[in-house]
């Protein structure tokens, strides 16, 4: 077994040292400032969390770049994954709204009706960032426009989305 070198404090210092070109490495990847500072933040903490696996006398540099670039892919994916799946999940479940009774004209508006009623149900909080969505703006223009984080507003789409979901199923049953 290897002896450690490095205090935790040594370690803390060496990392807090890399700031700045993991926060300019963290912006090339994002393109965006509030996505590069949780980026950098996540991988401050994946650092500290697998701090035993770091080998004294090796690049640690290389390391924390190694981390965030592979947080950085694992957080794509699952957001890709996700979009994938709720789009796919809207998508069905509006076909269905609408094509249970495609050969009703008069149902269909009635139920495309419904769905603008759920719609402006929402409370505001999730209404208005989730219009907003719909009407193709971008996460990063509506957490601007309503001056909340990127996250909140992500969040808030998702809750719609699963509130509106939810009232669907109660509709089709």
């Amino acid at each position: 077994m290897r002896e450690k070198n490095m205090t935790a404090i040594e370690f803390n210092t060496r990392i807090l040292g890399e700031k700045q070109p993991l926060k300019s490495f963290a912006l090339s990847l994002t393109h965006n400032s509030d996505d590069a500072l949780d980026l950098l933040q996540e991988t401050y903490l994946k650092a500290l969390s697998y701090r035993s696996r770091f080998e004294d006398n090796t690049n640690l540099r290389a390391w924390l770049f190694t981390i965030m670039k592979n947080t950085f892919i694992n957080a794509y994916r699952r957001e890709v994954k996700t979009k994938q799946l709720i789009s796919k999940g809207d998508e069905v479940a509006l076909n269905r709204a609408f094509s249970q009774n495609s050969y009703d004209h008069s149902e269909s508006r009635l139920h495309a009706k419904e769905i603008v009623s759920r719609i402006e149900a929402l409370p505001d909080e999730y209404k208005v960032p989730f219009t907003r969505y719909y009407n193709g703006f971008r996460y990063e223009e509506i957490a601007t426009q309503m001056h909340l984080p990127l996250g909140t507003i992500k969040s808030r789409i998702f809750i719609a989305r699963k509130i509106l979901m939810q009232q669907l199923q109660h509709m089709r049953n």
